[in-house]
């Protein structure tokens, strides 16, 4: 522990040697006029030896972006990301806000229009330095970030980064955002000082209250069917192992509702699929870990004297604006330190009779759920257009074993269920299409040895700004698999018309606004133009060779690859 002195000559250099000694591996970035001092003290540094992060070029800030919230997802380390002042933010908006709602922990950085108009190095010199500075330019993603400031000058540099990093990283995580002005980059800092290691760190996970265990561990001893409904316990790996073992010993089910990372391996034995639906009405309690939408009121709910209790970083959601489902209580733990904690309280209240017939119950229904699955997907091996189950058993058969799973919506785990921490991502809550593609090459970037697939709807792909995405993954040699279920429709807004109207205008309509996507373009020629492999499969029979020829581009060719595989309809 101790004072570290570095021979910068100004605060751009100086940022970018605190980042690297903090510990941030890449800066992803997509640049403007701003940039000049970054530009500069990268060169230096190529020359100076200084430490950096490696740049990482993104030609549009959705996939910049998305690309460090895929890498934060599967590495547990934080990214940084610059974009262009207040125009390059608007464009960062949406992955900010999916970063935001999945608690991924982001250093989320742009420039700002030149501070003076004349006589500072930095000062204004084009046209543009005008029009695009804001009265507040942080103004329209502070609802989303945890912390937001501007960088003064450059004796506060340690001060502002240690603190921009420990509160991303301080429980519940998310990202931060700090403009960077180029006056203020450009400024001389020589024999820039810190502290090596630093003494401002994140703060700990929160432990759960002893009184809050005791309660939720005797509302569960007196519930004869316990279910577990969880989205994102799985964000912190040591989480998943703590949930299989507290579901095998009191053999209660668990159900992964919109999953965003895996929190239970598919093929354990207390694994009761995807919805919660089939379990409410039966329900007389409901743990509920890391989980922000539990069940859909509006089309089924637990009874009411069903007795709810919520474990996580923020339990309540306290970010949601409105969110009231029920809670008998609420116990502010990480998942990995609660769970056992409520293993050990609830052992002595649990007879070993009671735990059995709830083993066989679970049993029974799991092998229910089995036999319906497998019926699907002999039904669906003919259809065509092809059906999504079909795509997704097709993936599950020609996997690599060790693969990762990025799914944006069109992917059924229950035909391709993952096993093991850390081999899925999933949207997510905020919805912020066009997160998936970018997503999957951060994940390549931070797990190159894994085969990684992407799994995207043809919507979601358009949102990705797709010619970008396939650059990326060309010029950064990110081979991904993407495979796109194409639909040609906004499945979603399909869904919601006729979940509101069943019997509606919309219903009886050859061709309701809106909704269609007519005269789509050939999405694997987009891949193949920046030289990846592409191909479109409409015939069922043809999908598995089909899959066998793109993994081996991506596998043995070390290319990216697409696959256009027309669908069929929700």
């Amino acid at each position: 522990m101790g004072r570290k002195m570095l021979d910068v000559g100004s605060v751009a250099e100086a940022y970018l040697a605190l980042l690297a000694e903090r510990g941030v591996e890449y800066l992803f970035a997509n640049a403007g006029t701003d940039f000049a001092p970054i530009v500069e003290a990268y060169a230096k540094a190529a020359h100076t030896g200084l430490a950096a992060p490696k740049p990482i070029l993104g030609t549009h800030e959705n996939v910049a972006f998305s690309m460090a919230h895929g890498y934060a997802a599967a590495s547990g380390k934080v990214p940084a990301v610059m974009v262009h002042v207040s125009v390059g933010t608007a464009n960062a908006l949406c992955g900010v806000l999916n970063a935001a709602r999945a608690n991924v922990p982001i250093l989320f950085t742009a420039g700002r229009s030149p501070l003076t108009e004349e006589g500072l190095p930095g000062a204004r010199d084009t046209y543009i330095h005008w029009a695009q500075e804001l009265f507040d330019q942080a103004g329209m993603l502070r609802e989303a970030v945890k912390w937001d400031y501007e960088l003064r000058n450059g004796v506060q540099l340690e001060t502002v980064i240690d603190r921009a990093l420990t509160i991303a990283t301080s429980p519940p995580e998310g990202p931060v955002y700090l403009s960077l002005p180029r006056e203020v980059l450009a400024e001389p800092l020589p024999d820039f000082a810190f502290e090596s290691p630093t003494r401002r760190v994140a703060a700990s996970p929160p432990a759960p209250d002893s009184g809050a265990i005791e309660e939720a561990a005797r509302l569960l001893a007196e519930a004869q069917n316990p279910v577990i409904v969880t989205a994102d316990a799985g964000r912190d790996p040591g989480a998943v192992a703590a949930l299989a073992a507290f579901a095998e010993l009191f053999a209660i089910p668990v159900v992964e509702h919109r999953q965003r990372y895996l929190c239970l391996p598919a093929d354990h034995p207390c694994h009761l699929g995807y919805d919660p639906t089939p379990l409410l009405g039966g329900a007389d309690a409901i743990l509920v870990v890391e989980c922000d939408v539990p069940w859909l009121p509006s089309r089924k709910a637990p009874s009411p004297d069903c007795r709810v209790i919520h474990i996580g970083a923020d339990p309540l959601f306290s970010r949601y604006p409105i969110r009231g489902f029920t809670c008998d209580v609420a116990i502010t733990a990480a998942p990995r330190l609660a769970l056992p904690a409520l293993g050990a309280a609830l052992a002595s209240g649990m007879s070993k009779s009671e735990v059995e017939a709830r083993r066989r119950r679970v049993g029974e229904r799991r092998d229910a759920q089995h036999a319906a699955r497998r019926k699907l997907r002999d039904e669906a091996k003919a259809m065509r257009p092809i059906h999504p189950a079909w795509v997704s058993a097709c993936l599950a058969e020609q996997r690599d074993p060790g693969s990762i799973l990025v799914n944006e919506y069109t992917l059924l785990n229950e035909h391709c269920g993952s096993t093991e921490p850390g081999s899925y991502f999933g949207s997510s809550p905020a919805a912020g299409l066009g997160w998936g593609a970018g997503a999957a090459l951060g994940i390549k970037l931070a797990k190159p040895e894994r085969q990684v697939v992407a799994t995207l709807g043809d919507g979601s792909y358009i949102f990705s700004n797709p010619v970008a995405v396939h650059h990326v993954a060309a010029l950064h040699e990110l081979p991904v698999l993407f495979v796109v279920t194409n639909n040609a429709m906004w499945g979603a807004v399909r869904r919601a018309t006729l979940g509101m109207y069943p019997q509606g205008e919309a219903s009886r309509s050859n061709k309701p606004p809106f909704i269609e996507l007519d005269d789509l373009p050939a999405f694997e020629q987009v891949c193949a133009a920046a030289g990846g492999y592409g191909e479109r499969v409409e015939d069922p029979a043809d999908l598995p060779a089909a899959l066998e020829r793109a993994l081996y581009a991506v596998n043995v060719d070390k290319r990216q690859a697409l696959l256009n595989v027309i669908c069929r309809g929700p």
